[in-house]
């Protein structure tokens, strides 16, 4: 296994290109989605076994993404649900414990279920946090922080002068999650589209047209030694040597 040092702590990919490397094929969108889980399982494990990445997480559907056909959307959904039940006994074997950000309410009963089933199931492992951020758009996380906020200091528990960064952080779905080190986006797309736009902050960005179905452990090290040749200097400056 290559070694790396100064390892991200936390890393996050946007996922993307599954419908690309299914229409390369002239395969149905749903397949490039289905081949994109042996790409969730091999970074998931090659990341739970680096030593210093503690938290991955996983853009797998965003809030935008119910505009899709509802044929698709149904399938996603399908789709994870079999993960969760399907990819339990890796997530163990690895020492993963699952969690999720996002309106999960909004998703359908018995992917809820798994979900719930899941995250009890691995709420003991230590090794590595895969977080899926499911129904989630970065916006609508920062509205409902900041309507939380408002709230408290409606009800007279939160004095507006003391709001500050940390406050408004503690509300975000990411509360007991370090921000990422690390952004990561396949199949040569060049955004956020709407993903941990407040955690982002001072992440690091790596770009690589690789559409998701063919990203594997290979690229994972590409990407992560990228990050490690690069200063992070959080709007400071770099000390003379």
């Amino acid at each position: 296994m290559p070694k790396h040092q100064n390892l991200p702590r936390h890393i996050a990919i946007i996922m993307d290109g599954n419908g690309r490397w299914a229409r390369a094929r002239s395969l149905p969108r749903i397949r490039g989605h289905q081949k994109g889980i042996d790409s969730i399982r091999d970074v998931v494990t090659e990341c739970a076994r680096l030593d210093g990445v503690e938290y991955l997480t996983l853009y797998a559907f965003s809030h935008e993404n119910w505009k899709r056909p509802r044929r698709e959307v149904d399938f996603l959904m399908r789709l994870l649900k079999r993960f969760c039940r399907g990819e339990l006994k890796t997530m163990m074997d690895n020492g993963v414990r699952l969690a999720t950000i996002g309106v999960i309410s909004n998703l359908p009963a018995d992917v809820q279920d798994q979900l719930r089933t899941s995250m009890r199931a691995t709420a003991a492992n230590r090794r590595l946090v895969l977080c899926l951020a499911l129904d989630y758009g970065s916006r609508d996380e920062i509205v409902r922080a900041a309507a939380g906020l408002a709230k408290q200091c409606a009800d007279g528990r939160l004095d507006p002068r003391s709001i500050t960064e940390q406050a408004l952080s503690k509300m975000l779905d990411t509360a007991d999650m370090p921000d990422p080190d690390l952004i990561i986006r396949t199949a040569g797309e060049m955004r956020l589209s709407n993903f941990l736009l407040w955690q982002a902050s001072y992440a690091e960005f790596y770009f690589t047209p690789v559409l998701w179905p063919d990203f594997c452990k290979v690229h994972l090290h590409e990407a992560i030694r990228d990050f490690t040749r690069r200063t992070r200097k959080f709007g400071g400056i770099e000390e003379a040597r």
